[in-house]
């Protein structure tokens, strides 16, 4: 109880395990994951374990692809300890213990937010256009949870819900907590203050998809210093074909070509006062292949036409890094099953309303039943009965006929008496919230080492495929090495990847390392790293 945290001391060694996970260290300062989380949390309580060590276990545990605690029963805390500087990592028990220290502290939303203003910071280009959009994260415990619609299964399901902001590339930004069934346009709209304090004074332009249209919502965004950028929503009439022309944008040296139409538009906007008024923006329609057009609406007036459409579709970009996220760094992992009580006057739909509504759709559903069939008795020319029988039959079906409407009638008292909506209270007593603490603070490490690993992907670029740059970085994390100490020089000797090319490529992010001259956390030491020689090759 009297160190506040053990220091690093590197011992020397050949042939250890997964020693490329060290490889992240320079981008990950970049981040300022390490700073930020220091600058807020300050330190630990006393012990083996400090804060930075929790950190970098938690990062190197991401990128080896375990990225929960639990993931460290998998691992051999002595091998893992000398990734750390340690002589053992810390085991399950001790990581959830110092998340839960981390977690009392209630700075989780604080961390992601300096996380943003250090990502802006550092890349000011990157948050020149801004993708957000929301998030189900699926809840699989036993908490009665509101449930949500998850696109991607198509079903309900008990879930939380986020908002995700994502720079241009779709590296993350930050994330927050929305309320329990927002639709885009509120999470928006309580999403502007705080982009606010994390851009200061300088413009972006956000971009999201057709749930946040809203006229309102974009007279709003440009009263607060931003423009949008999104698709129009409803059905429209097709642009003439006559209309459109090619436009060719070029971005990191690849040409995009659209056939398009570029015009002017008002929209109306929705004034409680009965007055009309009218928002102009620009709209630019996109020709497929197959003649489909898509309209895309923004403020800008300062782009191309070609811009903006590339712009709108990189959107993809974000949903690209949810997929990617959910598989390889947990992004709906339960770090914690703990959960609070949720608003109990919170006002909800009422079920038995729905209930009710039901009953009085398969009772219309009777009556026309009816109708149709008194109709087809009455023109039915070809019916051989007696003129007493057909009586019979008439009165039978009036009488059913009158039944049914007698019904319908009670059904809609019934339907217009019952309260639309009542308190959570009253429908959902064990109503909870999952609690958010400890997730923002997990988002935030594993969100800082996506982007880290992403900028080590960059480094790829004329070296390797980009679209194969994460498989191999993850073989790289996953590489076993040497370490050796030269003086103040921590020098980190990869072994050789699956294939020459690999290694070649890995050889050049590792040249590029170097000259950033970083220093491992919490000592004086320099990493230097290098790649052995493939077997055969010089």
């Amino acid at each position: 109880g009297l160190l506040d945290e053990a220091k690093p001391v590197f011992t020397e060694g050949i042939g250890l395990s997964r020693v490329g996970t060290l490889l992240i260290l320079p981008t990950l300062y970049e981040t300022g994951l390490i700073k930020e989380a220091k600058d807020l949390y300050k330190s630990m309580s006393n012990g083996f374990y400090g804060l930075c060590s929790v950190l970098l276990t938690m990062v190197f545990l991401s990128l080896i692809r375990e990225p929960r605690a639990e993931g460290m029963t998998r691992l051999p805390p002595a091998d893992f300890g000398r990734l750390l500087g340690l002589d053992r990592s810390p085991e399950v028990k001790t990581i959830r213990r110092k998340l839960k220290e981390l977690e009392t502290k209630q700075m989780g939303s604080k961390l992601n937010i300096a996380l943003a203003k250090h990502h802006l910071e550092s890349d000011p280009e990157s948050i020149g256009y801004l993708y957000v959009d929301g998030h189900v994260r699926v809840y699989a415990g036993k908490a009665d949870l509101q449930k949500n619609h998850v696109t991607r299964t198509r079903i309900a399901a008990p879930a939380t819900l986020e908002t995700w902001v994502n720079d241009h590339r779709g590296d993350p930004v930050f994330v927050v907590t929305s309320k329990v069934s927002a639709s885009l346009v509120s999470e928006l709209r309580l999403l502007l203050p705080q982009l606010r304090s994390v851009l200061g004074d300088k413009k972006s332009t956000i971009v999201f998809d057709r749930g946040g249209w809203s006229p309102d919502l974009f007279k709003e965004l440009i009263d607060a210093g931003f423009d949008f950028l999104t698709y129009r929503k409803g059905k429209l009439e097709p642009v003439d074909s006559s209309a459109f022309v090619t436009e060719t944008f070029v971005e990191n040296n690849t040409e995009y070509t659209y056939d398009l139409n570029d015009s002017t538009i008002n929209i109306l906007l929705k004034k409680k006062t009965g007055e009309n008024e009218v928002l102009e923006c620009r709209q630019v329609v996109r020709r497929s292949e197959n003649e489909h057009q898509i309209s895309v609406v923004t403020s800008r007036t300062d782009l191309s036409a070609g811009e903006i459409l590339y712009r709108m579709f990189s959107r993809w970009r974000q949903e690209n890094y949810f997929r990617y996220g959910r598989i390889h760094f947990a992004l709906d992992g339960l770090d914690s099953y703990k959960v609070v009580e949720d608003d109990k006057e919170r006002s909800v739909p009422n079920p038995e309303r729905k209930v009710w509504q039901e009953k009085l759709r398969k009772a219309r559903n009777l009556v026309t039943s009816k109708q149709a069939e008194l109709g087809k008795f009455a023109f039915g020319k070809e019916l051989d009965l007696s003129p007493e029988k057909i009586e019979a039959i008439t009165a039978d079906l009036v009488r059913a006929l009158e039944d049914a409407k007698s019904k319908v009638s009670d059904l809609e008292i019934k339907v217009s008496s019952t309260p639309v909506r009542v308190p959570l209270e009253t429908i959902r007593p064990n109503a909870a919230l999952q609690d958010e603490e400890r997730k923002l603070i997990t988002h935030a490490i594993r969100l800082s080492t996506y982007n880290a690993e992403s900028q080590l992907a960059r480094m790829l670029i004329g070296h390797f495929p980009m679209d194969q740059s994460r498989a191999l970085l993850r073989e790289a994390f996953n590489a076993s090495g040497d370490i050796e100490i030269v003086g103040k020089t921590l020098n980190i000797r990869i072994d050789p990847l699956s294939a020459p090319r690999r290694t070649k490529a890995l050889k050049a992010i590792c040249e590029d390392l170097n000259r950033t001259k970083t220093t491992y956390p919490n000592t004086d030491l320099i990493l230097n790293y290098s790649v052995k020689a493939h077997p055969g090759l010089p």
